[in-house]
């Protein structure tokens, strides 16, 4: 009897530190500091309510001596279309190392926009929910690598109505139309699939 009862102990404080062992509070990784991003998120925020410019503020300083626009979507979007003279530098590749070749001044000013800019151009700019705009996440990435002087576009705008300039990368298909065309073209294309669907 003495001896069940020891074994079943012994087996409870295994299954006791088993269970401790695999608990979120004992997993760590130095690498991932969940607290430490919170922080910079908060600080970023209050910075960026006085960072946040209207599109004639973006355009008339992105013609100015050392402005940088940053287009932080995708490579395949940023292809198929993106606002004349920007830089991408995709948010996943976002890194001390991608940071410090392709923008090695910290002071430098940067333009940010991101999908959620644009309406009638969802191909190119296809929108995400609100609380994970790109905008957001690229502004407190740049914001907690030490970048301060950071500019977001502020207005949701129809592509076809923007005074911004746009462009598609040439290398990889025809740069001869303007983004009102490439918003009709994806509107004609959605409809149709519509249609076509509704007929099965």
């Amino acid at each position: 009897m003495m001896h069940r009862a020891w074994l079943a102990l012994l087996c409870a404080a295994c299954a006791a530190s088993l269970a401790s062992a695999g608990s979120p509070a004992q997993i760590r990784n130095p690498a991932i500091d969940m607290e430490g991003y919170l922080r910079f998120a908060k600080a970023a925020a209050a910075e960026r309510e006085t960072h946040r410019v209207s599109e004639d503020e973006f355009i008339r300083m992105s013609r100015e001596p050392g402005t940088i626009v940053l287009d932080a979507r995708s490579p395949q979007k940023y292809d198929q279309l993106h606002v004349r003279g920007a830089i991408n530098l995709a948010f996943p590749d976002i890194t001390v190392a991608s940071l410090k070749d392709t923008i090695p001044e910290k002071t430098t000013r940067i333009l940010i926009y991101c999908n959620n800019n644009f309406s009638n151009a969802a191909g190119a700019f296809p929108e995400k929910l609100p609380p994970a705009s790109l905008n957001l996440s690229t502004y407190i990435a740049l914001y907690t690598y030490g970048y301060r002087n950071v500019y977001e576009l502020g207005p949701y705008v129809d592509i076809g109505a923007s005074r911004l300039e746009f462009e598609p990368s040439c290398a990889h298909q025809a740069c001869d139309r303007t983004p009102a065309e490439i918003g009709r073209e994806e509107r004609t294309l959605g409809a149709g699939i519509a249609e076509e669907l509704r007929g099965r």
